[in-house]
């Protein structure tokens, strides 16, 4: 792993929302559990290519998804390292 992205979100119920929505608009994506290193609240995240962050932010905001976080996860000296990136 160099670096993945991820969106952490506050239910399970919006990751839920998320995950159709992104597969409508044929985004290329994956469903996973939230990393530890982010929350332990809801286990579902979304991870996706940097690429796309301005066409997940535009269907985050247009749906109004509730999210906790956009994070960029990767390691430095063999540590996982977690950096926001909202």
């Amino acid at each position: 792993m160099n670096e993945m992205y991820i969106i952490s979100f506050n239910s399970t119920h919006q990751a839920i929302k998320c995950d159709k929505l992104f597969g409508k608009n044929e985004m290329d994506y994956t469903v996973l559990p939230t990393p530890r290193e982010i929350t332990q609240s809801c286990g579902m995240s979304i991870a996706f290519a940097i690429e796309n962050i301005d066409n997940i932010k535009e269907i985050i905001n247009q749906n109004q998804i509730e999210y906790k976080g956009i994070y960029k996860i990767y390691k430095q000296d063999g540590k996982k390292q977690v950096e926001e990136i909202n």
